[in-house]
This record gives C-alpha cells, sequence and structure tokens, in this order.
C-alpha cells in the first residue's frame, strides 16, 4: 500500500506527546476544586484523548497505533532519566535534593500507571470508536467520541489512580479522586466534542483522508510499522 505524506499528522504528535509527559509530572500535586479532587494532570490529560479521537477518526487505529508507541518510548526514556538523575549525588550546595525526590520521586510510578491504563484504554476506546464508525459510515461522531470515552476513560481511571495512588494516599481520598477524575474527563469530551467535529472536519479535507478500518489488526502488541 502506498504510504501517504500526510501534511499535518507529524505537528498533532508533538502536541499529543508533549501533552502525555506534561501531565504525567504534573500529576504529583493535588487540588481540591469543590467538589470535586484533583490530580493536576487530569486537567490538561482529557486533551489526550481528544487528540486520540481525532488521529483515529482522520488517520485510523494502524496509523495512531504508531503515535501511541512514540508517546510510550517518550515517557519511558523521561522516567530513566528522571530515575537515573534522582540516585546520581547532588552538589554538596545543592540544597534541594529532597524537594526533588519529594517531587519528581512518584513520577516513574505514575508514568508505570499511565503506561498499563493507556494500553486498556487505547484498545477499548480504539476499537469501539473504529467499530461505530463502520457501523454509521461517519454518521453520529458525538455518539462515537462519547460512547468509546465512557468505556474507555472508566479502564483508564480506575487502573491509573490504583497503580499511582493506592499506596500513596489515604483510602478516604482514592474513590472521591477516582470519581472526580472520571466525571472531569467525560465531561470534557462531552463539552468539546463541537471543537472535535470542527477538527476532524478540517484534518480531513487538509489531508484527504478518511480512514475505515474495516481490515485493522487491532492487537496493541502488533509491531508491524509498514
Amino acid at each position: 500500500m502506498e504510504q501517504k505524506n500526510y501534511k499535518l499528522i507529524t505537528l498533532i504528535s508533538v502536541f499529543f506527546v508533549a501533552v502525555l509527559m506534561i501531565s504525567n509530572i504534573v500529576s504529583t500535586k493535588i487540588l481540591n476544586l469543590w467538589p470535586f479532587t484533583f490530580d493536576w494532570g487530569t486537567l490538561l490529560f482529557p486533551l489526550a484523548y481528544i487528540f486520540w479521537d481525532v488521529l483515529t477518526e482522520v488517520y485510523g487505529y494502524k496509523q495512531t497505533r504508531k503515535i501511541i508507541r512514540m508517546g510510550f518510548g517518550a515517557l519511558l526514556l523521561m522516567t530513566l532519566t528522571i530515575m537515573i538523575v534522582w540516585r546520581l549525588p547532588a552538589a554538596q550546595d545543592w540544597p534541594f535534593q529532597s524537594d526533588y525526590q519529594h517531587i519528581l520521586g512518584l513520577t516513574p510510578r505514575l508514568v508505570i500507571a499511565s503506561l498499563i491504563a493507556y494500553f486498556a484504554w487505547e484498545f477499548s476506546n480504539s476499537y469501539i470508536l473504529a467499530k461505530l464508525k463502520i457501523l454509521t459510515q461517519w454518521k453520529a461522531l458525538r455518539l462515537r467520541t462519547i460512547g468509546s470515552t465512557i468505556v474507555g476513560e472508566l479502564l483508564d481511571t480506575v487502573i491509573f489512580i490504583m497503580i499511582a495512588f493506592y499506596w500513596f494516599f489515604a483510602n478516604d481520598i482514592i474513590l472521591p479522586l477516582m470519581i472526580s477524575n472520571y466525571v472531569f474527563k467525560v465531561g470534557v469530551e462531552v463539552l468539546f466534542t463541537p471543537l472535535t467535529y470542527l477538527i476532524v472536519r478540517t484534518l480531513k479535507a487538509i489531508e484527504h483522508e478518511d480512514y475505515y478500518d474495516t481490515k485493522t489488526d487491532f492487537n496493541p502488541f502488533h509491531l508491524k510499522l509498514s
């Protein structure tokens, strides 16, 4: 199959990976926004889901899976770097070693939780989104994006919070954090649906692409890149 030269997929990929990395770092801080409890990454991370919906809708699951793997690679590199720097001795006159450990020491755990949760979300969200696109023949984008988000966000939120925070925060914080994260993420998806419509239509016109995953292998571990 001839490989198409897309105009904007690289730019979208860069922003997508940036959102992944930044959200994992700022997730180390928790805030209370009545009546919800959030980690700060929750405020940014829904953008990654919107990027993913747009990428899957326009370019297809097979193409988007490559971008997800690049994001995973960037997260792993960031995590290894933080861990190595954490373990290396600091200069004797640098007084912030304990601050570095407290703030960024949780990041590797967050990234591991994010990666595991993301595999669960990637498969469920993308599979539902792609299959619904075939069934609806482009119609009802709102149904596809929100329906896939309801399932995918549930898996992602539960898995991420249980791995990242269960042994770190008291039990009376975990459930409110989980509910707040889920409600907020789904709410953002619903709120941004008109913008998603606009971006999808614009990208399809610019890229001359509207991919249907009729013969796609949805195995998230499939490694063939051609």
